[in-house]
């Protein structure tokens, strides 16, 4: 039986990302790519994406639970930077779009990429959102901040992810942000596979939460910690 994984990113569209919007639809784009690579790599996981661009009223599902081997690169006209950034009522969005397909047994991992703070959400405040993604993250779903224009880890613990990242939005930085995020996510699908092939569910799903509630997503690979078979590694 394949473990489903969620691959939801929500990525800021607000007018402020016109200046990296070429950099920002290549970027997705590889990251698609690199998730095709771990579906044909560990096929013991079945890779889903969901893609939530966001600004002022322009909430949205690009991609909505689609298995990675249908899910088409993301067009120039689908990415149209303009507007404000409600933040907080995107991930809520994001969320919601999936939380009723996650099981128990389902790997799932949240992009956020941002280049400002919250400005203008109606529906959630930054404390709600925090409550939720504490439940979440104690059922294993994993978070990641990304950020520019802002102390992204300061910004990220205020709504209770820990593991985040900034990056300089020019050509540059934000090549180099893709690339150490799709670095990242190969090491999460990688760690997942070992879940994966733990003795028992309950085994793969404690590793998962473990995985989720530490700090190290976005670290080298060789700072990293494998997830560890509990009953295997006790004194």
């Amino acid at each position: 039986m394949k473990t489903k994984v969620f691959n939801l990113i929500i990525l800021d569209e607000s007018g402020s990302m016109s200046c990296i919007k070429r950099q920002a639809l290549n970027g997705l784009n590889e990251t698609l790519q690199t998730i095709r690579r771990a579906q044909d790599k560990y096929p013991e996981q079945e890779q889903l994406v969901s893609i939530v661009p966001f600004a002022s009223e322009n909430i949205r599902l690009l991609r909505n639970k689609e298995s990675i081997k249908e899910v088409n690169d993301l067009r120039p006209d689908e990415y149209n930077p303009g507007g404000c950034t409600p933040l907080y009522d995107a991930i809520g969005f994001g969320i919601n779009s999936i939380r009723k397909a996650v099981t128990d047994d389902d790997s799932v991992l949240v992009t956020i990429i941002t280049d400002g703070e919250e400005n203008s959400s109606k529906e959630y405040s930054g404390k709600a959102i925090a409550m939720i993604i504490d439940e979440l993250k104690k059922k294993g779903w994993m978070f990641t901040y990304i950020g520019a224009n802002q102390d992204a880890v300061s910004v990220a613990m205020t709504i209770n992810i820990t593991n985040a990242m900034n990056f300089v939005q020019d050509d540059e930085g934000t090549r180099a942000m893709w690339e150490k995020e799709r670095r990242s996510r190969e090491h999460y699908f990688k760690a997942n596979a070992m879940c994966c092939k733990m003795p028992s569910p309950d085994m793969a799903r404690e590793a998962r939460i473990a995985m989720a509630c530490d700090s190290n997503y976005f670290d080298d690979e060789e700072d990293k910690k494998e997830p560890q078979d509990n009953k295997n590694n006790k004194a």
